[in-house]
């Protein structure tokens, strides 16, 4: 029964009166009492005022980041935290590790991390106190709609219990191995208003989830934006753990991947498991309001799709209306020669040129697919951009060193292709992915805009600093995000409809 309870929850697929069934059975089995006995413990309610242990709170040792699993049992069924030590162990009653805890240590107050709930041991009571509230806000963020309209009016630094300052939605990201391709793109992805908005209200938007990537990536995505942190960094454990359960493997702490291929992957695994509510069916995910556009793309007579008759038996072009969440900008070959100085030469390219692409009129070879003109027949409310700076060859990966220039404010796109008729065309970039380094052995950070302040920050892990436009014009941007510009946007006219 307890091995079933356990799956149960690591997978979701219990429902919601079955689960809390189990789970009152497996505590029970878990406090070695009987039903009667837990039924008149949980009764046994004291004060703060009450409970001689209060004081013995360490909140500095406190961090619930990590897996909720018993330190002992390794167990995920039942888990509180002991407050005083931060240590997670399984089960309150009798015989239970958390009993035996407090005994041999003398360490008496624990918060059960599934409902907040903080009991006094070995006593059994319950402990109601204003004070606790705090540890439960760090444990699951929660904001109202009034809170998450009013977090781009201001731009306010807070000071975290260990003294360091972070400002809500612009805190480090901790590298446990080399998972920096992943953070980069959970730093851009908390710059995209809509989606934050979304992620930050569970209960409103996605409240019969039981995607466990989808949950992870809400408490992550809650915690960055926590105002009473109790310290200035977090650390995705949690994420990463549901990351590498949903990819099977193929994204790891241990190995640094593509932060290209990850947002690949990550976007369309959250388009699925949303798609896949009840109440999502039928229904654009948030995701796809943001970042989907629309290309109109013809393959030209005798390549690829074209290569065959048609109907008619006649070979021309075809024309297909093809959806995209991202587009792809292909960098000019790296030069085979050096100059007089005997230095390689760096080109530059103005990121103009790489957008005509999508003009509608160049031909670009597309391998195993033919000849194909591009043209953008619908614009993204947010343009996702990737240079292809890397390519691998029958022997190693290679990177392109070409410098794009780009507008930081105002890239108009009508100046560059041709754009729907009647639509908006003006967009600021606000999130930029850079690669520093050798191709296999580089690292990646990301520059990201903080609106309330109109200021750019760079952000490399836990490492976050302020940095000049100008300098964020100047680096080796791999992937950028642009906002489509309106007028005068209000906090209320951000949110997707």
């Amino acid at each position: 029964m307890k091995r079933d309870a356990e799956s149960a929850e690591l997978d979701g697929s219990a429902d919601a009166n079955g689960s809390s069934k189990q789970a009152k059975v497996e505590e029970v089995e878990a406090e070695d009492i009987s039903p009667e006995q837990a039924t008149r413990r949980d009764n046994r309610i004291r004060s703060g005022a009450e409970c001689p242990y209060l004081d013995t709170i360490s909140r500095q040792t406190l961090d619930f980041d990590f897996e909720k699993f018993c330190s002992v049992s390794l167990s995920p069924v039942n888990v509180y935290a002991c407050l005083v030590c931060g240590k997670y162990f399984q089960g309150r009653g009798l015989h239970t590790h958390a009993f035996t805890h407090a005994m041999e240590r003398d360490h008496h107050v624990f918060m059960k991390l599934e409902d907040g709930t903080v009991w006094c041991l070995p006593d059994g009571y319950r402990v109601e106190d204003r004070s606790l509230d705090v540890i439960r806000f760090v444990l699951n963020p929660k904001y109202s709609a009034q809170q998450v309209e009013a977090m781009d009016r201001e731009a306010r630094w807070v000071r975290a219990l260990d003294g360091t300052e972070y400002m809500p939605g612009l805190v480090g990201l901790n590298n446990m191995k080399a998972n920096d391709y992943v953070n980069v793109a959970v730093q851009i992805m908390a710059r995209v208003v809509p989606i934050r908005n979304f992620f930050l209200l569970p209960a409103a938007h996605y409240p019969n989830c039981r995607s466990v990537l989808v949950q992870r990536f809400g408490e992550l995505m809650r915690k960055l934006w926590n105002p009473r942190n109790f310290k200035g960094q977090v650390s995705p454990h949690e994420f990463m753990r549901a990351v590498m359960a949903a990819s099977n493997g193929r994204f790891t702490i241990n190995a640094q991947a593509d932060p290209v291929d990850f947002w690949i992957w990550f976007v369309n695994a959250l388009r699925a498991d949303l798609h896949a509510v009840p109440s999502g069916k039928g229904k654009k995910s948030i995701l796809t309001k943001c970042f989907q556009g629309e290309l109109e793309v013809t393959t030209q007579a005798g390549t690829g799709k074209a290569a065959q008759p048609n109907a008619q038996g006649q070979i021309a072009d075809v024309v297909e209306k093809v959806p995209f969440l991202m587009l792809g900008l292909d960098l000019p070959p790296a030069p085979l020669y050096r100059d007089a100085l005997e230095k390689n030469i760096i080109p530059q390219v103005p990121i103009f040129d790489l957008l005509r692409k999508f003009d509608g009129q160049r031909p670009v070879e597309v391998p195993g697919q033919g000849v194909r003109r591009m043209r953008i027949t619908k614009l993204p409310r947010f343009l996702v951009l990737q240079m292809k700076r890397f390519t691998r060859n029958q022997f190693f990966r290679e990177k392109n060193p070409t410098i794009v220039n780009f507008p930081v404010k105002n890239l108009e796109l009508a100046d560059i292709i041709p754009v729907p008729p009647g639509s908006a065309s003006k967009y600021d970039l606000i999130a930029n992915v850079v690669h520093e380094g050798m191709p296999d052995k580089g690292s990646y950070h990301a520059q990201v805009h903080r609106q309330g302040e109109d200021t750019w920050y760079d952000v490399q892990d836990l490492r976050v600093t302020d940095v000049l436009p100008q300098m964020v014009a100047l680096s080796e941007t791999y992937l950028q995000m642009y906002e489509l510009r309106t007028d005068k946007p209000s906090a209320a006219s951000r949110a997707v409809k």
